[in-house]
């Protein structure tokens, strides 16, 4: 039986995958447009806003997956430990917790 991946464990693999700056920056501007996307589509009661903020916020990250660090989005096989790394990561680039 495999033992499930918890996201103590996950977090470090997810830091590695996102080392340079410019991968950092893009799921930081992804990130950052998917919320003001979403916040628009509460407010404004038009969900289109929501579904433009997950194709940005993923369009961004996969560019800096593709072309800047060139590997594999985690999203692919962890889509939920994934999307709570790139919550993390936003987090700690805010605090300054982690570095662009």
């Amino acid at each position: 039986m495999l033992t499930p991946l918890t996201f103590a464990k996950f977090y470090p693999r997810y830091l590695r995958e996102h080392r340079r700056r410019g991968t950092r920056l893009l799921h930081f501007i992804g990130t950052t447009l998917f919320l003001l996307l979403a916040a628009g589509a509460l407010g404004r009661r038009q969900p289109a806003l929501l579904l433009a903020g997950i194709v940005a916020a993923y369009g961004c990250a996969w560019v800096g997956h593709f072309f800047v660090e060139r590997n594999r989005p985690a999203t692919f096989q962890h889509p939920w430990l994934s999307l709570r790394g790139d919550f993390r990561l936003y987090w700690d680039l805010l605090r300054g917790r982690e570095k662009f």
